[in-house]
């Protein structure tokens, strides 16, 4: 294994679950949640996406790119309830578990690839919004193992 390699599967930071949502429908509200069930090839119970597509079960961001966007949009703070991701997390970079399997809470995960910006960034965020998030949308991924998914819960590679 190259030395790049062996650092790509090195991640000895932990990162904690800082949010949690669904949105039982498309389009449709976000619903905040203290904790969520994840299935199995499935996704998130109540989530309209749980069940539909293999690669977008859940999406992830992390809280640190949603200072960035609100820095870029001069505005104080991005409410994750705007991007319509289903979890946000702090203290680790969501984009190193590239092709690996982490843990959130008691669930396992499996990074499917980026979560890019849609037309509704625009909508959310104003004017620059869509534009804000290329780059920061998040990533989207499958249920590899389910389990409950708690606010303040750990992320980590495993």
């Amino acid at each position: 294994m190259s030395y790049i390699k062996a650092l790509m599967r090195s991640i000895p930071q932990v990162g904690k679950v800082e949010w949690v949502s669904i949105r039982p429908k498309a389009r449709g509200e976000v619903k905040p949640l203290e904790e969520v069930e994840a299935l199995e090839g499935k996704g998130l119970v109540g989530d309209h996406y749980s069940g539909k597509s293999g690669n977008r079960q859940v999406t992830l961001i992390q809280a640190e790119h949603l200072a960035g966007v609100a820095y870029m949009l001069k505005t104080e703070v991005i409410d994750p309830e705007l991007t319509r991701r289903n979890i946000v997390v702090s203290g680790i970079n969501l984009l190193a578990f590239e092709d690996q399997q982490f843990q959130i809470g008691e669930a396992v995960l499996q990074m499917t690839g980026p979560c890019e910006p849609c037309e509704r960034m625009e909508e959310n965020l104003g004017e620059g919004g869509y534009n804000a998030m290329r780059g920061h949308g998040g990533i989207t991924c499958r249920v590899v193992k389910g389990g409950t998914i708690r606010v303040g819960d750990a992320v980590k590679l495993i």
